[in-house]
């Protein structure tokens, strides 16, 4: 089979939306499945369906890496976007013709060096990994390419300052899975223009020119299918990019107004927010999204299932986590409820996508930590609103602590320690909410959290998950139709 190029699939008479030719706006410092499945998919659109014409170049940020794969196809590649939408099981097919080249600095650093002297890019687009943005202090202006990618990039925006104190500068934004990404690269290119002694008037053209973005992004990108061959015969060409995602994205910018301007992304009906606060959106997600995976896990699994989808097939827990989302995570959201209610139906389509099969023991990993940032924070705020507390969310916390205490645990040591030494003691709810280590408070402070965690883990262990579930919901359900009546 040919490779896949702009000549195979003409041979093929493809007739969907390809941009052969176009200018070079945009460096892209990654080429994984992430940036390839997301990022670039809404640029292909806007290219499409606003005139954009924009072409990426891009970057390859460590030595390993898939430049090599992009130039022989010349840029292009297939993404599929399956997943569940509004009851439906979708599979949508496009080749994505955003990409101009690949550069590798390690190969070709004056290459690389280049990108920076061309006036065309305006936008560096960047998502280098949770730990890609760091500063090293090891790094020097000398080396060839610098192993950092922030390091990287200040020695990219120093060669397009050399090009003159009034050139222009860069919109940069960061895509990382960390928060005020945009902010905390700033600060490692910074603390580097510094170190390096690139001068004043360097540092005054990064404040001047150059805007950082914060960004947050949601879309799950499940990259390379197992059967690539299949496809790509299927196909009759082969692609050895080919990329899979669902169909949901979100990415929200933090920047000015007339950024929604220059990068048209909502005027083509894609799901970009450019905010001047990404803060409430990152609570919704985090809150709605993650916080519903991390209550899930441990009831899911006492209850038998393995996976997300299985589990959203399970009538009772599936009324369980819509309850949870509508009745108390929803309310702690300062966020139209309306909005917020578009987004816990997408999220509940994507926990049933047919296409992906999410484990509950990977999400299970450190759910300490992860109940700490996703569902204490909410527990708490619908405490303070309501004057009570949220039972799902205590119900799920004592599913946790019950599923820990079978063994099951991977966390970090201290909560494996302190589980196998409580076992199966009586006190087990008190002691465990009182670790500060784990909470960074005393969580027994809350009035009536201790009495009803140790009634519910009393609840799980005497009739086991699904019972007790069934029983839970059906108390909660006869509250709730008590409450409506008064």
């Amino acid at each position: 089979m040919e490779r896949l190029t702009y000549k195979t699939i003409k041979k093929q008479g493809y007739d969907g939306f390809l941009l052969e030719h176009g200018t070079e706006k945009i460096i892209q410092f990654g080429e994984g499945n992430f940036l390839r499945g997301f990022v670039d998919h809404f640029i292909d659109i806007i290219n499409e369906k606003q005139g954009f014409a924009g072409k990426v170049a891009v970057v390859q940020p460590i030595k390993q890496g898939r430049v090599a794969d992009i130039n022989c196809q010349q840029g292009l590649y297939t993404l599929y976007l399956q997943g569940f939408e509004s009851g439906q099981a979708k599979k949508e097919k496009r080749i994505i013709s955003c990409i101009s080249r690949g550069i590798d600095p390690y190969q070709d650093y004056e290459g690389f060096l280049a990108l920076g002297r061309q006036d065309s890019f305006a936008y560096i687009i960047s998502n280098t990994t949770e730990a890609g943005i760091v500063y090293d202090e090891t790094c020097r202006f000398e080396d060839r390419p610098p192993s950092s990618f922030p390091a990287k990039l200040t020695r990219l925006l120093f060669e397009r300052f050399s090009q003159g104190p009034e050139s222009s500068g860069f919109v940069i934004l960061s895509c990382e899975l960390i928060d005020n990404n945009g902010s905390k690269l700033k600060e490692c290119v910074l603390k580097h223009s510094k170190a390096w002694g690139l001068g004043d008037a360097f540092l005054d053209w990064i404040q001047r020119e150059n805007l950082f973005c914060s960004t947050l992004v949601d879309r799950i990108v499940t990259g390379t299918p197992d059967d690539l061959e299949r496809e790509n015969k299927t196909n009759g060409y082969d692609d050895r990019l080919l990329d899979t995602a669902e169909p949901f994205g979100l990415w929200v910018i933090e920047g000015p107004t007339s950024l929604a301007e220059k990068l048209p992304f909502a005027k083509a009906g894609l799901p970009v927010i450019v905010t001047n606060d990404h803060g409430p959106y990152k609570k919704r997600k985090v809150r709605i999204l993650n916080g519903a995976h991390t209550c899930m896990v441990p009831v899911g699994i006492l209850a038998g299932e393995k996976i997300v989808r299985e589990s959203m097939e399970n009538e009772a827990i599936s009324c369980f986590i819509k309850g949870l989302l509508d009745e108390e995570v929803i309310p702690t959201i300062d966020l139209p409820r309306d909005e917020s209610n578009r987004f816990a139906a997408d999220v509940l389509d994507r926990f049933a996508n047919p296409f992906i099969n999410h484990k509950l023991e990977d999400i299970a990993l450190n759910s300490v930590s992860k109940w700490n940032a996703r569902v204490k924070p909410a527990m708490k705020d619908y405490f303070h609103k309501k004057g009570a507390l949220p039972k799902r969310m205590v119900f799920a916390l004592a599913a946790l602590i019950v599923f820990y205490q079978t063994g099951n645990i991977r966390d970090d040591q201290a909560v494996v320690d302190f589980f196998r030494s409580k076992g199966h003691d009586d006190n087990v709810a008190a002691e465990f909410l009182r670790q500060e280590d784990f909470f960074q408070e005393d969580l027994t402070r809350i009035d009536g959290l201790v009495p009803l965690v140790s009634q519910y883990i009393e609840d799980i262990e005497q009739a086991g998950m699904k019972q007790a579930l069934a029983d839970f919901l059906r108390r909660t359900s006869s509250e709730m139709d008590q409450n409506s009546g008064a």
